[in-house]
């Protein structure tokens, strides 16, 4: 079979899923969208994408794929009032590329597999940017056949590297490790940023010697503009790092695995969420990218920042 012969489903038009099912349809996919702000979707139709009513209307696709905020929502797409496995008919295999906790993946696994319909957990690493620059990697867990029918299209979407790690929940397990380490990660090369800018480095001359170095990473790379500029353009919420820290830190819990340096990471991300109760917009303030959580770690070390305003390459470049 061709790889852009299935027929695709798609729900979810956040940042990342927008990008994700834009790579679908720009590449020659049948794809039929669902977002709950139906607008967010309507882009995709003018490139050839459908965007349909309600996510039953998906019911008649070969493959489903699905990217929300928790897993409360995703068993409302799923489940809910005119849901995509509430009809007579529901698609053969769904794939679900959100960030969701072990307990809620195995309960929506249960209820599909009652429809005869097989899952596939396939969580995704990188941003709208990553995306864009066909960066984005995977990893997925499910049933093996079902995952083999479907690689080819979720290739498309992460060229980068999709890797199946066995059966059930196994992919949700990687992925909340994954962003365990990316809070740890972007607290610490916040601390040590502007621990030299304190003593006199400028910010980007320090990060341009910490990225060409072994300590450098597509991650410090691709985020030291931000640093550098203090360019808060949300890519990931403090809020959903936050609830991945979370999910981490219960893994640990119910494994007997420690934690520290993830708990202390946790306890200074909640420090953010306390700053911003003294901004004018509290809300607004926490929509702002979780590397914003530089200013409150400034304010903590009685240093008050001011953008560089030095163009820094984000190793995503052509």
């Amino acid at each position: 079979m061709a790889k852009n012969a299935l027929k695709v489903g798609w729900i979810g038009m956040g940042r990342m899923g927008y990008a994700m099912a834009e790579r679908l349809v720009k590449s020659g996919h049948d794809v039929s969208i669902w977002n709950r702000t139906r607008s967010k979707a309507e882009p995709l139709a003018k490139l050839g994408g459908k965007v349909v009513d309600k996510p039953s209307d998906l019911a008649g696709v070969d493959v489903l794929f699905s990217i929300v905020s928790t897993g409360k929502d995703l068993k409302e797409v799923y489940f809910g009032p005119n849901g995509a496995a509430t009809g007579k008919k529901v698609p053969a295999v769904l794939v679900d590329c959100s960030t969701i906790s072990v307990d809620a993946s195995v309960e929506i696994r249960a209820k599909l597999k009652q429809h005869g319909s097989d899952f596939v957990a396939c969580p995704v690493s990188g941003n709208a940017k990553v995306i864009k620059a066909g960066k984005l990697s995977a990893v997925a867990s499910g049933p093996e056949a079902a995952f083999r029918k479907v690689e080819d299209v979720i290739k498309v979407i992460a060229p980068h590297g999709v890797s199946y790690v066995g059966d059930g929940e196994l992919a949700r397990v990687c992925k909340i490790a994954h962003n365990v380490m990316l809070g740890v990660v972007i607290e610490n090369l916040i601390e040590i940023t502007l621990l030299v800018n304190k003593l006199g480095v400028p910010r980007h001359a320090f990060l341009a010697f910490l990225n060409n170095s072994v300590m450098g990473s597509t991650f410090t790379t691709y985020k030291s503009p931000a640093l550098v500029n203090l360019d808060w353009t949300t890519t990931f919420t403090p809020e959903l790092m936050r609830k991945d820290l979370d999910l981490g830190l219960e893994l640990g819990r119910d494994n007997d695995v420690p934690m520290p340096v993830t708990a202390a990471a946790r306890e200074m991300l909640q420090t953010h969420f306390g700053a911003a109760m003294l901004q004018k917009d509290p809300d607004a303030y926490l929509q702002k990218d979780f590397a914003a959580l530089m200013e409150t770690m400034a304010l903590l070390s009685g240093m008050k920042l001011e953008p560089e305003n030095v163009a820094v390459p984000t190793g995503l470049e052509h």
